[in-house]
């Protein structure tokens, strides 16, 4: 059964953009626990995701990616160079996961924070709440296909 996300990431850091001229990514340097069990326990191969521009004004859904690999070690927190390193995980033990996302369509118009907060339909959806900030959440089919009507994107899946 698919499921639905929304992942963030800061454009100067990796953009949609980015994802869509490298096709497909890893989705590494997640350190929030809840955010990791959702990788780890729960994304799929073939789930949606709302890829979405946070500290970035407007903060927006910019496009949709598809889960293209499921969770496996992320590799970042071994390597001592990296900022994502962290010395309590190990490769018999890993604490952090990633998965792999590839890019499925641009919106033919980004969707604002603001305008999301707007839709009535949307007031239960996780990045509207106050206070949430998980980099990876959950999203209802209907949260998701509402964002697509409001973005006039349609997906030919």
């Amino acid at each position: 059964m698919t499921a639905y996300w929304l992942m963030k990431s800061e454009p100067h850091v990796y953009s949609f953009e980015d994802l869509v001229n490298d096709k497909t990514t890893h989705w590494d340097g997640v350190r929030n626990y809840q955010a990791r069990n959702f990788m780890r326990d729960k994304m799929k191969i073939g789930d949606y995701v709302l890829f979405y521009h946070s500290n970035h004004k407007p903060p927006h859904v910019a496009g949709v990616a598809k889960v293209h690999k499921e969770g496996y070690p992320d590799f970042t927190a071994f390597d001592s160079e990296s900022k994502y390193f962290d010395a309590s995980s190990t490769q018999d033990n890993p604490r952090w996961i990633m998965v792999d996302i590839e890019a499925i369509s641009a919106l033919e118009n980004i969707v604002s924070l603001a305008d999301l907060k707007e839709n009535p339909a949307l007031e239960d959806m996780l990045v509207v709440q106050r206070g949430q900030r998980l980099s990876v959440q959950p999203v209802d089919k209907e949260h998701f296909d509402e964002v697509l009507r409001m973005s006039g994107t349609s997906l030919d899946a």
